[in-house]
């Protein structure tokens, strides 16, 4: 028989009512079929999605040692994941191998390095696109900062001369392979934070001369707050926030945003999307995402995503904090930001945790869900010590 702590299983009314009658008693509930079958279901989506995040993390470079203390397996379950996911993988690739026929590449080698990103010989990276228009919105900003001398894999026109190839209604994007691949460990935090804070602010200074040039996705962080994210908070009867915490957040984005910097951003920065060539940074990569939002939003994004990881990379909360000092000092080298940004990173940083806890909850991706939620609360209690560590 199974035990488990009813806090976790449990909501807190149903709790509160089951202790009018006992507490501190083991209780047993008799299986439901129904109940039964749901559980197994929902256990093998989860499955499904640990499985595919652990093949991510092995394609980036992790390895099988590492992957088995993250997730707390064994080394010969990790090899049989990777072989699974690596097998699931082999009928796209070998469709892959005949849509290159139209670079006239089809007897180069071919070897996945993501999900969705193939490696094509020494010279070339194919990425395939179910979306047309987000391939649309890459393309058009790799045109545009290849023509700055922004280092990023320009596009490589079919033999037709057209920049993409599509077959049965899936999109294929070939470009230039840059040097370098990504960090999976962190050595040196003050250098390498530094040097990513004047990276992003090369990048948006780049952004900042190019946005005219070209049609981009207008979005802000404000409209996704009051739209979306909070249309699925209601729907699920606000189950992680309840409504008067949350908009008391978005109230105070709406007293700053218009003293916010809008320009074009990346939207999507993380390690994965930069490439460093033996500890010198060699390129951008991924422009999917990229839109008009409030410019802080990338580097509060990064520094997010950095503490998600923070025990892939070895760091402490303590030089999370130090990477929060150094990033921002880096950036302000190349680009000032104004006191009102600066003050609102917090503010910042925890829409873009509820916008991911919002995500998560309405594709019933519990942990992800939860691990946001922690994520924002943690901002929440520090927000004294961010902004220390940003003066």
């Amino acid at each position: 028989m199974k035990y488990k702590n009813a806090n976790i299983v449990l909501p807190k009314e149903l709790i509160e009512e089951i202790q009018k009658y006992v507490q501190g008693e083991y209780l047993y509930i008799p299986i439901n079929n129904q109940y039964r079958m749901e559980s197994v279901t929902d256990y093998k989506i989860e499955l499904v999605k640990r499985d595919a995040h652990i093949y991510t993390k092995y394609l980036e470079g992790m390895s099988q040692k590492r992957l088995s203390q993250m997730y707390h397996l064994s080394e010969s379950s990790i090899r049989r994941i990777v072989m699974k996911q690596r097998n699931q993988y082999q009928l796209t690739g070998t469709k892959i191998g005949k849509v290159l026929f139209h670079w006239g590449l089809e007897n180069d080698k071919v070897k996945q390095i993501y999900d969705t990103v193939w490696q094509v010989g020494d010279r070339y990276v194919l990425k395939v696109y179910q979306d047309s228009e987000m391939l649309e919105r890459n393309l058009n900003v790799l045109n545009i900062l290849e023509n700055m001398n922004i280092p990023v894999g320009g596009a490589i026109a079919a033999i037709d001369g057209k920049q993409y190839v599509t077959e049965d209604g899936v999109f294929y994007l070939l470009s230039k392979k840059l040097t370098g691949s990504n960090l999976v460990r962190i050595c040196n935090i003050k250098e390498l934070a530094l040097q990513m804070g004047e990276i992003i602010a090369n990048l948006h200074i780049a952004f900042k001369k190019c946005e005219d040039t070209s049609v981009f996705w207008n979005n802000h962080l404000l409209d996704e707050m009051n739209g979306w994210v909070k249309q699925n908070f209601e729907e699920s009867n606000w189950n992680y926030i309840d409504k008067e915490s949350y908009e008391n957040i978005v109230s105070k984005l709406t007293e700053v945003s218009g003293e916010l910097p809008v320009q074009l951003i990346h939207r999507d920065i993380h390690f994965g999307n930069f490439l460093f060539d033996h500890g010198v940074f060699s390129g951008y990569i991924d422009f999917d995402l990229s839109q008009k939002n409030i410019r802080i939003f990338d580097i509060c994004y990064f520094l997010l995503g950095l503490l998600v990881e923070k025990e892939k990379f070895g760091l402490t909360e303590e030089q999370w904090f130090e990477f929060v000092k150094y990033v921002f000092m880096g950036y302000e080298s190349k680009l000032e930001l104004s006191e009102i940004e600066k003050k609102s990173v917090p503010c910042v940083m925890e829409c873009i945790e509820l916008l991911f806890v919002s995500y998560f909850n309405s594709i019933d991706d519990r942990a992800c869900a939860e691990s946001a939620y922690g994520i924002f609360k943690f901002i929440e209690n520090q927000e004294h010590k961010i902004w220390k560590s940003i003066k």
